[in-house]
């Protein structure tokens, strides 16, 4: 089985799941331990005098795992030289140099660093002729055998439930082949590609039953994009419309998943509904709002049979009756309801979500990106404006790479029209780029300034000081490539001097993690990393952090810890500051699987808040914006 992960991570196999799977508080320490197995499997197979044949994979998922793996060759002398790997599949038709390749892909994030040698790696060829693709698919497949077969099989999945490029429909017997790729693999790897219409329609990939004969399969997931189809796939029936699910009859398979991703198991979802939980104040409260929803009843109005039909006898038992449990609950989400999100001056704040004073805060709302206030945010952030509080937005990175080309050269344009300094070049940089390169410096700090002058636009509309907008532009986003630079010391220097500049009383932070680039998640870690070594500031004693989501996902209900109402107006309000960043409104390259403009998808989400606190027997709202507080 490799790698005893039982005693690494959270491992509570139930009758729901029918593939071995273990949790890991991160995707870094699942990485780790998948790193090490595979090490551990190099080094056997050195000690015997064998080959180790890998399988491997591309994508997100795996970049840890191979860091990890250049870290231990490093620093603990693990060698390849005996390591032949074959990987799932490539874009078709796609160049080797093409920095969207999976050839690409791999050199750059581990063959360039270790010792493995040149003729033992495989990855499919994206440019063989299409005459001579049957025949070339076919020699794939007795390279594998040649070599041994694989020991050990790496993969990640997708939303459609692939592994490789197997998509929806592919056969339990497929073997390597070229396939056309799903809508949604296209839609999620859009981004990588600057937009859907760069995306290769075709691929070449390991079938299943290439897959299948693997003596190891391991398969990442991370992240709760992911947690909908790892259930189906973990839980489900066997089905060629989930290709993953094939994984089921595999003896030696284990899923290793973060929280997020492993949320919607079972076990972790409605635990009640395995065995008998350790009922927290949490999982109680999840509980209820869940037992709302199946029942179709108000809070108030749910009985103890209810309760004992759904498996929370448990639950009632410790509390003593549905009436105690139903109270308790309504004022709990009561209390979360506040038109006052910088707290309400003068008044009793004993079972309000803020402190009422001081009556007037410093308020530092972080963006990600410069329009992720307005967005996930842009009700509250009025309010905060309209009560007199000292708002200031940072925006966090300059959102250059979501302006594409058309845009750009629409002001590239105008500004050479008017005569001014530089912009030849820039249209020439413009015109001529490549599909696939990487925007000029020139033509970065274009694009950057069309997204400054946006969020001044829509922070102006809203009220706010223009000496209260600042624009952090922090490095590790400056690549001019979907793919980031890691964190550096200067990135978590700026959001440190901010903070301490502005001696904030609330913080507000993008946590919605679904980000389908990842920017989001980096910002946030720069966040976490400044207040943790700012914890001990004087400033800092009097300082909270609210998080907040929209964009792509919300707050579960029984998560959220202060709901801030919006009238017919104040949605209105919102929809026209969002409308001030042009650049993002139409044809968005980031949308991630929704493909609807952004305003659009944050009203509905706004308004589903809403209409779930109403379903629960609260008071009836145009829509909510949500928060939960961290406390660091």
């Amino acid at each position: 089985m490799g790698i005893n992960y039982q005693r690494a991570g959270q491992f509570e196999e139930t009758r729901f799941e029918k593939i071995h799977n273990v949790v890991f508080n991160s995707s870094k320490d699942g990485s780790i331990m998948v790193a090490y197995e595979i090490a551990d499997l190099i080094r056997e197979k050195q000690s015997k005098n064998e080959n180790c044949v890998l399988g491997l994979a591309t994508g997100s998922s795996p970049i840890k795992v191979y860091e990890e793996l250049v870290r231990i060759h490093k620093e603990e002398d693990l060698s390849f030289s005996n390591v032949i790997t074959f990987n799932l599949d490539e874009y078709y038709p796609m160049d080797k140099e093409n920095i969207q390749s999976y050839h690409y892909f791999m050199h750059e994030h581990l063959f360039n660093h270790i010792d493995i040698l040149p003729e033992n790696i495989n990855i499919p060829n994206g440019k063989i002729k299409a005459e001579d693709v049957y025949q070339y698919c076919l020699d794939y497949e007795l390279k594998i055998k040649e070599a041994g077969g694989l020991d050990f099989q790496l993969l990640g999945i997708g939303r459609t439930g692939h592994i490789g490029f197997n998509e929806p429909g592919s056969h339990y017997n497929s073997g390597t082949r070229i396939i056309t790729l799903d809508h949604i693999t296209r839609v999620d790897a859009a981004p990588a590609f600057l937009g859907i219409e760069n995306v290769p329609r075709k691929a070449i990939t390991m079938g299943i039953a290439t897959v299948r004969a693997a003596k190891r399969i391991v398969l990442l997931g991370w992240g709760e994009h992911k947690a909908s189809i790892l259930k189906g796939t973990i839980e489900g029936v066997i089905s060629s419309e989930v290709p993953a699910t094939y994984l089921q009859q595999h003896d030696n398979t284990t899923f290793v998943l973060d929280t997020e991703a492993a949320s919607e198991l079972t076990r972790n979802k409605t635990p009640w509904l395995v065995g008998s939980p350790k009922w927290t104040e949490e999982l109680k409260n999840k509980a209820i709002v869940w037992l709302c929803e199946i029942t179709k009843k108000t809070i108030l109005s749910l009985t103890d049979k209810d309760y004992n039909d759904h498996g929370m006898s448990g639950l009632l038992a410790q509390e003593g009756s549905a009436y105690d449990l139903n109270i308790s609950m309504f004022n709990k989400l009561q209390h979360t309801i506040t038109g006052w999100p910088g707290g309400k001056p003068n008044a009793d704040d004993t079972n309000r979500p803020e402190r009422a004073n001081p009556a007037k805060k410093r308020v530092i709302i972080f963006s990600p990106h410069p329009d992720d206030d307005v967005i996930s945010m842009g009700g509250t952030f009025d309010r905060l404006v309209e009560q007199g509080h000292d708002v200031h937005v940072a925006y966090q990175t300059s959102g250059n790479i979501a302006v594409s080309d058309k845009e750009a050269l629409k002001f590239a344009e105008i500004a050479n029209t008017l005569g001014a300094n530089d912009t030849k070049k820039i249209l020439n940089d413009i015109q001529n780029k490549k599909e696939n390169t990487v925007d000029t410096k020139d033509v970065r700090k274009l694009k950057g300034l069309i997204r400054r002058g946006e969020s001044y636009a829509a922070t102006r509309y809203i009220g706010l000081k223009d000496e209260n907008v600042h624009f952090l532009d922090l490095p590790f986003y400056e690549t001019g490539t979907i793919k980031k630079n890691k964190l550096s010391e200067t990135d978590i220097e700026v959001m440190c001097n901010i903070i301490k500049e502005i001696q904030p009383h609330q913080i507000y932070a993008a946590g919605d993690l679904a980000d389908p680039h990842g920017t989001h998640k980096v910002c946030l870690d720069a966040l976490f990393e400044a207040l943790k070594r700012l914890k001990n500031e004087p400033s800092m004693k009097d300082c909270w952090v609210w998080l907040y989501r929209g964009a792509w996902h919300e707050w579960d209900i029984h998560e959220i810890e202060m709901a801030v109402p919006m009238s017919p107006d104040q949605v209105l309000k919102k929809r026209h500051a969002i409308f001030y960043h042009q650049s993002q409104k139409d044809g968005v390259m980031f949308q991630g699987e929704d493909s609807r403009e952004f305003w659009m998808r944050a009203e509905e989400r706004n308004r589903g808040t809403a209409q779930k606190y109403n379903a629960l027997g609260l008071a009836d709202y145009a829509a909510m914006e949500a928060f939960v507080r961290y406390h660091f």
